[in-house]
């Protein structure tokens, strides 16, 4: 049974919110999304997200019904801030800080304090993200200990109980394919390399056997590798 508390899914449009999304449809009674535009490199992540939310919902009555009211969140002050690869046009290779080029300082933790507020206004306890520190390639603002720090600080600062959700924060690649698979089978496996993006280069003329990108960029290696560990051991 699900809980009759409503939740809010900070939803990319990448393969890791949308199973986010339908985790959080199998468990809360009103489920709204948000997403944010930041200037990415990767902005065809927006474009999906309408067609995936529109093919969760047909996927299972229950998620129809339960499925809320969508938000996008202009937050282009970020990119102007950043000098990243996924906010310039620059190699994604690691920089002189041991971080990759794709780290974007601070997007999370903007993430979530617009998403706290959007939360407040609208009545919702419950924020799930897709955050994890098994495939996060080092970004400090994925690990466990800044989602329960900021837990904490948008509980404090908000004066009202926030709680934040993560999935997928101690599985990788190939167990967020299983987790797709135990929550919506074949169709969701199918709605995952069908629509959902990763690509950080925001490829989506070349499809592959587990989705659409470059191939070669680290989200697209880490999504290969996952689907086909995930492949064979199911």
């Amino acid at each position: 049974m699900a809980s009759s508390d409503g939740a809010l899914v900070l939803f990319s449009g990448g393969q890791d919110s949308t199973v986010c999304l339908a985790w959080a449809l199998e468990r809360f009674g009103r489920v709204e999304t948000v997403g944010f535009d930041y200037g990415q490199r990767h902005g065809v992540e927006l474009k999906v997200r309408p067609r995936i939310r529109k093919r969760l919902a047909s996927l299972c009555a229950p998620w129809r019904e339960r499925l809320g009211d969508d938000h996008v969140v202009r937050v282009g002050a970020l990119a102007e801030i950043s000098d990243t690869a996924l906010t310039r046009k620059v190699a994604i290779e690691i920089a002189a800080s041991g971080l990759p080029t794709t780290f974007v300082p601070g997007r999370n933790l903007v993430f979530l304090s617009f998403a706290g507020a959007l939360a407040y206004r609208r009545g919702v306890k419950h924020l799930v993200a897709g955050m994890c520190e098994t495939d996060f390639s080092g970004y400090p603002d994925c690990r466990d200990d800044t989602i329960k720090a900021m837990q904490v600080a948008l509980t404090l600062g908000l004066d009202r109980r926030l709680v934040i959700h993560t999935p997928l924060m101690w599985i990788d690649k190939a167990g967020t394919f299983a987790l797709a698979h135990a929550l919506g089978g074949k169709k969701l496996i199918e709605l995952v390399i069908a629509e959902t993006h990763t690509c950080y280069l925001g490829d989506r003329r070349h499809r592959h056997a587990w989705g659409f990108g470059c191939g070669a960029c680290p989200a697209c290696r880490l999504r290969a590798e996952g689907f086909a560990r995930w492949k064979a051991a199911s």
